[in-house]
């Protein structure tokens, strides 16, 4: 089969297509002849070195969708690899009406949204929720489960083309992070109950768009992993900061959050769609941060 794998850390250029064996059969798994995958930034800090993988040649791709072959499956191989092992347990059929592309763009930002919004976060109806980072792929897909689910949703961007397009998604309020002070924006429209927290470096910013008896879900860390805070500011708001690690919803939130894209209710955000033959051009493309949205990549 054919898979773009890396054999060395570096930049997009050591990305290539290698003829690779199919994967051996498994018990519990099940082959997965792959139709699309995504460009996450773990793929970059994994094919840039900062993210060692331990073994190389290695094939990244965090998630798939594609048609089960045959039971028992593979073990190893990521989605840019045109076939893929996965125990049998965490896959969930694509209803109809669900394109492939569809599929795949949903999938781990979507599970991590919902994950965070409601697993962690509890949010309610009527409540008011902060997401950064609008413009990515959990961010996109976030402000529609919130607006879904009966909340005021606000979010940040970091110019007007993708504020008009994150307003159009249904944010109530987006802050250029550029040019406002987001948390004092935020409060002084009223606050909110909850933040998705994806930068880390804003923790201040989130804490101080707050109400009393708020929580943040830290879920990324996109611009670094130190934040600096001021502790009375949080200690009297009574403000719960929850860690979400690597944060997935459960396979029946998973199989929901599909049903609702067949219905039209929300739909995935999908920035550019390329054969899996340019996944270099595709990790410069998602490195240039002026993506809106998920890079789908396909296999022919």
């Amino acid at each position: 089969m054919k898979a773009v794998q890396f054999a060395q850390y570096g930049g997009p250029e050591v990305l290539r297509v290698y003829e690779v064996d199919d994967p051996t059969p498994g018990p519990a798994d099940v082959l997965v002849q792959v139709k699309a995958t995504t460009v996450n930034r773990l793929d970059l800090f994994q094919r840039d070195g900062s993210r060692p993988v331990g073994i190389l040649p290695f094939t990244p791709g965090l998630e798939a969708a594609g048609v089960v072959e045959r039971d028992g499956a593979a073990k190893g191989g990521g989605g840019y690899a045109s076939k893929i092992a996965a125990p049998a347990a965490i896959l969930v059929r694509i209803p109809d009406g669900v394109t492939f592309e569809e599929a795949v763009a949903a999938g781990l930002t979507s599970s991590t949204a919902w994950g965070a919004l409601f697993d962690l976060g509890h949010l309610q109806a009527g409540e008011r929720v902060l997401i950064w980072a609008g413009a990515s792929g959990v961010g996109s897909i976030g402000i529609q489960f919130a607006k879904h689910a009966g909340c005021w949703a606000a979010t940040t961007a970091s110019n007007s083309e993708k504020a008009k397009e994150l307003q159009r998604l249904g944010a109530d309020l987006v802050i250029n992070h550029r040019e406002q002070n987001v948390g004092q924006v935020v409060r002084d429209a009223g606050g909110v109950d909850l933040v998705i927290e994806l930068v880390s470096t804003t923790l201040q910013a989130s804490l101080d768009a707050c109400k009393e008896d708020a929580r943040i879900v830290l879920i990324g860390n996109l611009g670094g992993q130190q934040a600096t805070v001021d502790t009375q500011a949080w200690r009297l708001r009574r403000v719960t900061v929850i860690g979400g690690g690597i944060l997935r919803t459960s396979t029946q939130n998973e199989r929901h959050i599909l049903e609702l894209i067949a219905q039209k209710a929300v739909a995935p955000v999908i920035a550019h769609i390329l054969p899996v033959e340019q996944a270099a051009e595709a990790h410069r493309l998602l490195a240039s941060g002026g993506t809106l949205g998920k890079i789908v990549l396909l296999h022919s």
